[in-house]
């Protein structure tokens, strides 16, 4: 989390298969390689679903409705997050991942690429 602070996404990817995964692991989970790096990812990708949280828990009850997301990011990883739009946005559009200050740390989430 300490990069997402200073607004860089970032996850491992695998030094022998080439895997990204998300979350961050110390094992990649497609070859059980040990060897892995640290990668800077782009933040940008596609909106492949989304759906509308009425009923969220007391933390996030003053954000209700929150709009989520699955986003397939450019790396081929897929994703899951808040998007950050008061109107849904439209299946397939190009969006791109923000950092959200919260008081207790940061947050990503995803809004429509302009």
């Amino acid at each position: 989390w300490g990069a997402l602070s200073d607004g860089v996404f970032q996850t491992t990817i695998c030094d022998d298969c080439s895997r990204f995964t998300f979350p961050p692991k110390p094992i990649c989970p497609h070859c059980w390689s040990k060897s892995v790096s640290w990668k800077q990812l782009s933040g940008e990708g596609t909106l492949y679903s989304r759906t509308v949280i009425h009923a969220a828990p007391a933390a996030f009850k003053n954000e209700t409705p929150i709009h989520a997301g699955i986003i397939d990011l450019k790396e081929g990883i897929r994703i899951a997050t808040q998007l950050l739009e008061d109107e849904p946005i439209p299946i397939d559009s190009a969006v791109e991942l923000v950092v959200v200050q919260y008081t207790d740390g940061p947050l990503y989430g995803a809004r429509k690429r302009s």
